[in-house]
């Protein structure tokens, strides 16, 4: 008896493959269809979270290939709406990464991004952007700037988390050296 195949997971498969080839040849570490943000090493992670083009550009060449758009050089010829598309999943993903630095530094609590596999935060971006925001990170208790925090609204408490992060980054770089 033959097998049925459907051929939008396996698209899904094997473009989703394609980007996570990209950071397994530049990372020189293992990605498997279902790594989560957890996953990454902390010297990889810490590369993802530092902002500037470096990092940029390996978010790009991951979401280009998951999305089947072509190699991460090709970015600027892409039209406008998918090049929208790439810089917004790549500021989403940027921030995923940078809550998972500071979970790992015990400040924040675990984030609910962490449910989807990298590869489906890029292909299922609306719905993983509307459900991980519907509930940002939330600070540790013990962590001293706490009441800072709580005196903050809703909406502003996690751009206060994202101001942690020079300070975050930082004291990333003295933990995963340990």
């Amino acid at each position: 008896m033959a097998e049925i195949i459907d051929l939008g997971k396996y698209r899904s498969k094997t473009t989703g493959q394609k980007g996570l080839d990209f950071w397994q040849k530049r990372f020189q570490e293992s990605f498997v269809q279902d790594s989560r943000l957890s996953d990454i090493s902390d010297k990889t992670l810490y590369f993802l979270a530092q902002p500037g083009e470096e990092s940029a550009f390996a978010f790009y060449e991951f979401i280009m290939a998951v999305l089947n758009l072509g190699h991460g050089i090709k970015f600027d010829w892409l039209d406008k709406q998918d090049q929208l598309r790439v810089i917004d999943i790549h500021f989403f993903l940027a921030d995923q990464v940078r809550f998972e630095m500071e979970r790992r530094l015990g400040w924040v609590e675990p984030i609910p991004c962490e449910q989807y596999s990298l590869i489906e935060i890029v292909q299922k971006f609306d719905k993983v952007k509307k459900e991980c925001t519907r509930h940002p990170p939330v600070l540790v208790h013990h962590h001293p700037r706490r009441n800072e925090y709580l005196g903050l609204s809703d909406r502003d408490k996690e751009g206060f988390i994202r101001r942690l992060l020079p300070v975050a980054l930082d004291a990333f770089r003295k933990f995963a050296k340990e």
